[in-house]
């Protein structure tokens, strides 16, 4: 079963939790074991877990990533000023893949799909796969 996840951010860099909205496929696809797969289609755009209960994590981690990738001094910002965006892109990853168990995700106490927008404010569609029996 696939399902498209449709965003609309608010900042330039953001992490938005999804996991509820993951969740929710999880559960109407009524597959009780197997895989759910959360791809990114953007290059300025990534898919993380990381820990959802502190929204401080999201700040730190942006803040984080802005004091390794600096803003404004690579190659690709002379064509449109996002190279930081798709570096930061790269290293993260566009797509997270969580095993499905008794119908539910796997996720860890801590932990939540977050989609990790790095050029926005835009509207962005995510994939869902969910794969299983």
């Amino acid at each position: 079963m696939q399902e498209i996840i449709s965003l609309s951010t608010s900042k330039r860099e953001e992490m938005i939790d999804i996991t509820s909205k993951v969740s929710s496929l999880v559960k109407n696809s009524n597959v009780l074991e197997g895989i759910c797969i959360v791809f990114c289609q953007h290059t300025s755009a990534a898919i993380v877990i990381n820990e959802n209960a502190d929204p401080n994590i999201c700040t730190d981690t942006i803040q984080a990533l802005g004091m390794l990738i600096k803003k404004g001094v690579w190659k690709h910002d002379s064509m449109d000023g996002n190279a930081d965006s798709h570096i930061k892109a790269t290293i993260m990853g566009p797509s997270e893949t969580i095993p499905i168990n008794n119908g539910k995700l796997q996720l860890g106490i801590w932990q939540g799909i977050m989609f990790f927008e790095l050029d926005g404010p835009r509207e962005r569609k995510l994939i869902a796969n969910i794969i299983g029996e």
